[in-house]
């Protein structure tokens, strides 16, 4: 029994440190990190049975769950959200080129539209943004910017500017006076950025799409699809994390050469026990920490359980309401937003 102790320890330990090695430095190290909660549940499972037999050895899984404090917080919260408060309100959503619903069930749903025009946010930025210039009911550029009074920057990943194409969008209540493309993919991930003018401030606002896991979900439905395809998964989630943590790499170094307070947010198609995840974190403050309730899952399909939008910003603001719009399933993520203000 002690080896085994043993031997859970030194690999719980070995797993936590994972997020700190990039997929870039050590291969396949990002899949060490789907493996914190399994370790973290195995240490507590362990410590209550090794205290209910009034065994010593307790205090190593007690141990493990000390130095995991943060993968628990990181997980679940319990905060209280302010009712109505004051402050800039931001919101993103991977649309789903909008046609969530007509690959589903077979037809367009331009509700998503309306729910979209009458949220309150002062700040939307959607990844898989489709834009149609010939088709009045799926111009979202006018129906979300100009008949919205919210000014807007597109940028193009693929598509015909003066016909139908799809991107990344940020819309603004407030003036924008800078943007541009970071990077993209040529496909459908990227990040752009957009200056806005709030009150006496310029804040950036950062659109970020990593890469996708590309992972069909629909064939980890049964422990069959299981069978027949954890190789090909565990090799799409190896090179999907090594494409993010290059990809992390060049937003990093925009970021830090930003000269405002920044507000980070988008589909980073990563957990937050990841290397993206801890590094965003060291100079930035993930909303869900500090006024997320339960578990805010993100991911509208079989896979429900992965929260993989995220809102980052500058230590200068602090979020005090976040919110997953559950309620809102016009794609395969759920909308989420956030009220954050500048700290006093």
């Amino acid at each position: 029994m002690k080896y085994f102790i043993g031997f859970i320890f030194i690999c719980t330990l070995l797993i936590f440190g994972s997020v700190y090695v990039s997929p870039e430095d050590f291969p396949y190290v990002g899949l060490l990190p789907f493996l914190i909660p399994v370790f973290w549940l195995l240490n507590l499972f362990l410590f209550f049975l090794l205290i209910l037999s009034w065994k010593k050895e307790a205090f190593i899984p007690l141990l493990v769950l000390i130095i995991g404090f943060r993968f628990a917080e990181i997980t679940f919260q319990k905060n209280t959200s302010e009712e109505n408060p004051d402050g800039i309100k931001v919101l993103t959503y991977n649309t789903h080129l909008f046609d969530y619903k007509t690959r589903t069930e077979g037809k367009f749903d331009p509700s998503v539209y309306a729910w979209l025009q009458q949220h309150t946010a002062d700040i939307k930025v959607f990844q898989e943004f489709y834009q149609d210039n010939t088709t009045p009911s799926r111009n979202s550029l006018k129906i979300l910017g100009g008949d919205s009074e919210m000014e807007y920057s597109y940028q193009i990943i693929d598509g015909n500017p003066s016909r139908r194409s799809y991107g990344m969008a940020i819309f603004s209540k407030f003036p924008i006076i800078n943007d541009g493309k970071i990077f993209d993919n040529n496909r459908a991930n990227g990040a752009i950025f957009a200056d806005i003018l709030y009150q006496s401030d310029t804040i950036r606002i950062y659109n970020v799409h990593l890469e996708s896991m590309q992972i069909n979900s629909q064939t980890l439905e049964n422990l069959d699809g299981v069978k027949e395809n954890y190789r090909q998964t565990l090799g799409k989630l190896h090179r999907g994390s090594l494409a993010r943590s290059k990809q992390l790499k060049v937003l990093e170094e925009h970021i830090n050469n930003s000269p405002f307070p920044n507000i980070i947010m988008g589909d980073f198609n990563e957990l937050p026990y990841s290397n993206t995840y801890f590094r965003l974190s060291k100079n930035h403050i993930n909303a869900f920490e500090t006024a997320g309730n339960g578990f805010e899952f993100t991911y509208n399909k079989i896979l429900f359980f992965l929260r993989i939008d995220h809102i980052f910003s500058s230590p200068e603001l602090e979020a005090v309401e976040f919110t997953t719009h559950r309620e809102v399933d016009y794609s395969d993520h759920y909308p989420v937003s956030a009220t954050l203000r500048f700290k006093k």
